[in-house]
């Protein structure tokens, strides 16, 4: 199934037809189609995977999907077209360009905490760019698996853009095939698998992993106002965000205060209890509950709740005196557990931060421009948002992705075409004009040397030498043409003149 799949995808490429823009354009739109015409059955997937309410499914997946169609329609034959280069002396009577061109067939491997958003936006990219791509959904969302199995053909061209559904087996032997590219979203210990199969074929990668990803609040900042946002980033999937603060970095003097705000909020956003609230969710399976509350083991928690096995359902747990040693900083913790680890300044953040692998995302919440300044220039992490959480992510033309331990690659919008193309170098050179390469050719001698070096060290539009030799021939041949006008003037006056001695005579 899985090799029938890469070798149905591979010759619906290779028949040519995903090439025009009109095919990508009518693909693009046909999916937009399903994602606003099936919300309603999408939701209730989402429902019974992840307790998902139907609000936050739009707001979480569904609107990110359809701005993305509409950038891609309405983008796409400006991403398509060649992209000038700047060129030298030897190439300036030339086209030099590059030209997007599709890598071929894509493997999408989605992941199951957003099941719509992680898998198709990378499609998206996929079909604008020209390629065939093998869909596989995450197993754990057995639910939204199934209906994008059920739904994507009844759309899309379904030899272009098959689906394969499954667990390990399934996803190992799609490894097994060849790809020209292959885009995967989870954890890194999957993560070093895929890189490792892709190896075999020196298949390129994009990685959208994850990690801990550190909120550092600053005593100097509108503490209610940081803590409701951090608060709404980290419950929000039920902590399943790969981009959600992981854990707060913060002095011992503030993290009363920072515990009561989240107490607070928690109070309003989901009720006095929690489980009985919509906008609440659950654990994607009990495997990862036990995974969870594993974590939590010799901790002490400032907040927490009763835990439900069989519903999945861990209480919003805040945890304070976090030991940077303990098992729960050594891991992602991809649930509703936010532990606070004190520090004694931005000082010992900063040194916290980068002991550490790369992080996927860092949040920093301070008023003071200098704290912001430091914290932006002096850590490494895949992207920043300050004074909020997850918005980085939203903006479309902003690349997204991890660096280090935290992923390889940045999609997103434009930077998806980009990635999911071959930007092809071009030069287009006319077989006139053969004199200008004699500097290349032997018997060669010190004068030859000079030239070439000149004509090929010498660009266009960014050397102020050229420049100014550009502006010099620019200004010598526009007296070179009022030269010409006014000889062809005296010319013409002395025929007038002539003409009338003649009439007089």
């Amino acid at each position: 199934m899985e090799k029938q799949a890469a070798e149905c995808a591979r010759k619906a490429y290779l028949s040519g037809r995903s090439r025009p823009l009109q095919f990508r354009l009518q693909q693009l739109h046909a999916l937009y189609r399903l994602i606003t015409e099936k919300e309603a059955e999408i939701s209730a997937a989402l429902k019974k995977d992840i307790n998902r309410s139907q609000y936050d499914t739009p707001l979480f997946e569904l609107i990110g999907l359809e701005n993305d169609l509409k950038l891609a329609q309405s983008s796409l034959s400006d991403w398509a077209a060649p992209r000038p280069a700047k060129k030298n002396l030897l190439t300036l009577s030339d086209q030099v360009y590059t030209q997007a061109e599709p890598l071929g067939v894509v493997l999408i491997i989605g992941a199951w905490n957003y099941p719509w958003a992680l898998t198709l936006q990378p499609l998206i990219g996929a079909i604008a760019a020209g390629n065939a791509a093998v869909v596989k959904p995450s197993e754990l969302s057995k639910h939204s698996s199934s209906l994008l199995k059920e739904l994507l053909p009844q759309y899309l061209d379904q030899e272009m853009y098959p689906v394969v559904t499954g667990g390990v087996p399934e996803t190992q032997e799609l490894l097994q095939q060849r790809f020209d590219h292959i885009f995967y979203t989870g954890n890194s210990t999957v993560g070093k698998l895929v890189m490792e199969a892709a190896a075999r074929h020196l298949t390129p990668v994009t990685l959208e992993l994850g990690g801990k990803s550190p909120c550092y609040i600053d005593k100097d900042c509108d503490m209610s106002v940081a803590c409701r946002r951090i608060t709404w980033g980290k419950f929000a999937n039920c902590g399943q965000t790969c981009i959600a603060p992981d854990y707060i970095l913060c002095e011992p003097g503030i993290q009363d205060r920072v515990v009561q705000e989240i107490q607070r909020t928690l109070l309003e956003f989901y009720g006095e209890d929690p489980k009985c609230s919509l906008d609440y969710g659950r654990i994607i399976n009990q495997h990862h509950f036990d995974r969870v509350m594993a974590l939590l083991e010799g901790n002490a928690a400032a907040i927490e709740g009763k835990n439900d096995r069989e519903e999945c359902y861990i209480a919003p747990t805040i945890l304070r005196d976090v030991s940077p040693h303990s098992r729960l900083m050594q891991e992602e913790i991809f649930g509703p557990v936010l532990p606070i680890v004190p520090i004694g300044g931005v000082d010992e953040a900063i040194r916290f931060i980068n002991d550490r692998e790369k992080p996927l995302a860092l949040y920093v919440f301070s008023q003071d421009k200098k704290v912001i300044k430091r914290m932006l220039s002096e850590t490494s992490s895949g992207g920043v948002t300050v004074n909020d959480v997850f918005m980085h992510y939203t903006v479309n033309s902003l690349p997204f992705g991890g660096v280090g331990n935290s992923g390889i690659g940045s999609y997103h919008g434009k930077h998806t075409f980009d990635r999911l193309s071959h930007h092809k170098t071009c030069l287009v050179k006319s077989l006139a004009m053969e004199g200008m390469n004699q500097v290349r050719y032997p018997p060669q001698n010190a004068v030859h040397l000079k030239r070439a070096k000149f004509f090929l060290t010498t660009r266009l539009c960014s050397c102020h030498r050229f420049a100014c030799v550009w502006a010099i021939l620019a200004t010598m041949l526009a007296l070179g043409l009022l030269i010409a006008l006014l000889v062809v003037l005296l010319k013409v006056k002395d025929f007038c003149i002539f003409d009338t001695v003649m009439v007089d005579t």
